[in-house]
């Protein structure tokens, strides 16, 4: 599965997990919205859940992120061609905002849709190049199984409901 960053640089270069990722050929940055291939597009705004169902649409194909700061990541800037899905509750592992749900990097957010998508072995090796990578792993490794167990979006909701109640 190719990955695909609209990169919007609005974050500190030196943290930036999409421009690493892209150092090292594992995605492609593209400036522009009509730059960025049509794709599954990571939205947190999206109102259906990713899960294994979206395998078929995703095969061989293009998981897409935006990378911009969480200041900005407002629904307008979702904008991507494509079919967007959000990502179900997970707890970020990088140091800015280690512990906290929902605040994932994009490599975090890469990681987690190939995990759920069925591509663990993708997901570990873009998450290899981060100190803190198979930490993310560990703290999510209850979710990501039960998520990748599901046959469809609602499934992944109500999984994803159970952890929102504790």
């Amino acid at each position: 599965m190719d990955l695909h960053v609209r990169y919007e640089g609005d974050d500190d270069p030196d943290k930036c997990t999409a421009r690493k990722l892209a150092r090292f050929d594992l995605a492609e940055l593209h400036r522009s919205d009509s730059a960025t291939p049509y794709g599954t597009v990571l939205n947190p705004h999206a109102e259906r859940a990713l899960s294994p169902a979206d395998r078929e649409a995703a095969d061989g194909g293009t998981l897409v992120a935006l990378d911009c700061s969480w200041e900005s990541a407002g629904e307008a800037m979702f904008s991507l061609p494509g079919e967007h899905r959000a990502l179900p509750y997970l707890v970020a592992a990088n140091p800015v905002n280690f512990g906290r749900p929902m605040q994932l990097t994009t490599v975090e957010a890469f990681a987690a849709g190939l995990h759920i998508l069925g591509e663990p072995d993708h997901a570990e090796r873009v998450l290899s190049k981060f100190t803190w990578g198979e930490t993310f792993l560990e703290l999510n490794e209850e979710p990501l199984r039960r998520y990748a167990a599901c046959d469809d979006s609602g499934e992944v909701v109500a999984i994803q409901q159970e952890y929102l109640d504790r």
